[in-house]
């Protein structure tokens, strides 16, 4: 679970963006005394994740808000299925709907998208891990949805591990110093603590990349007969990522050439949102009749006792 200081900063900046000035809508036509009870409702199958971010947006609109989760983060749901339960002062459910649904809905189709990711490669002993092609802002959110999903994280920030790319080595090597030198002298300026990664797109690159003192080599953008001959030339030395041309067809392919990490972008750069609505409860003015479910929208004028 993501902290909630953390949750709380990034859901008040999306409130603040999606009503600056208060709820134009809600306030004018939506008695100040109303009350509504809503249902979150999943319109297609999926992996729960962001409950919390979603209860988060109501409450901070009005604290009276209360949030029943019905389902956990990462637990698996069918269509139909009921997620939560929202009651409380109708305007503040309407002014939060959208930022919570919109929140949630990414972070479940992170961790819908992941966890397929996660069934291709089971048994293989391979760990599928995000990257930093998150949504600006939403890191530590999407950071979550792939957790909820199965998968792990790779390094949260720039801040957090050396990880030596194509350009990086183009500039490390330009004064003609050799590869593994390059890298031995800047191991010797890293801290004790920090973990080294070098990628690298030809299989020449790996010997002088070991003798550099890599903790991790990526081997980027490999046939799975490369990816094959570059473990076996590692051969346990170091921790072996895999990345590029990696997809739902490729993935398992990718796994079973021995590989320790696989690293997909597509699980936060290009995922599609979960399909989940949130439906206002109303209840008929018939004496006995049954409550009918109707679009926030249309019904949240009604006054619930």
């Amino acid at each position: 679970m993501t902290d909630t200081r953390e949750i709380e900063r990034i859901v008040t900046a999306a409130l603040d963006e999606d009503a600056p000035w208060g709820d134009l809508t809600g306030d004018t036509l939506i008695p100040a005394d109303a009350t509504a009870t809503a249902e979150l409702v999943a319109r297609e199958p999926g992996m729960l994740s962001g409950i919390d971010v979603f209860a988060a947006a109501f409450r901070l609109v009005d604290a009276r808000i209360a949030v029943e989760p019905l389902a956990r983060d990462g637990e698996p749901f069918a269509a139909g299925a009921v997620l939560a339960r929202v009651q409380g002062p109708a305007r503040g459910i309407l002014r939060a709907e959208r930022v919570g649904l919109n929140l949630l809905q990414r972070m479940s189709g992170i961790a819908t998208l992941t966890a397929r990711y996660v069934a291709a490669v089971a048994g293989t002993g391979a760990r599928i891990v995000d990257t930093r092609k998150t949504t600006p802002g939403l890191r530590s959110l999407e950071r979550q949805a792939v957790r909820d999903g199965g998968g792990r994280n790779h390094r949260r920030s720039l801040s957090d591990a050396i990880m030596a790319k194509d350009n990086h080595l183009a500039v490390l090597t330009a004064g003609g110093v050799d590869l593994a030198t390059a890298l031995r002298e800047a191991r010797d300026r890293m801290p004790h603590t920090a973990h080294l990664e070098v990628e690298v797109d030809r299989i020449d690159q790996i010997a002088p990349v070991l003798a550099g003192g890599a903790d991790t080599i990526m081997l980027d953008n490999f046939t799975t007969d490369e990816l094959r001959a570059g473990v076996a030339l590692i051969d346990g030395r170091t921790i072996v990522e895999a990345s590029g041309g990696v997809n739902l067809d490729t993935v398992a392919a990718i796994a079973a050439t021995g590989v320790d990490v696989i690293s997909v972008g597509a699980l936060t750069h290009s995922v599609r949102s979960l399909d989940l609505g949130l439906d206002v409860v109303v209840e008929s003015a018939a004496a006995g009749a049954a409550p009918a479910a109707a679009p926030a929208a249309a019904a949240a004028a009604a006054r619930h006792p």
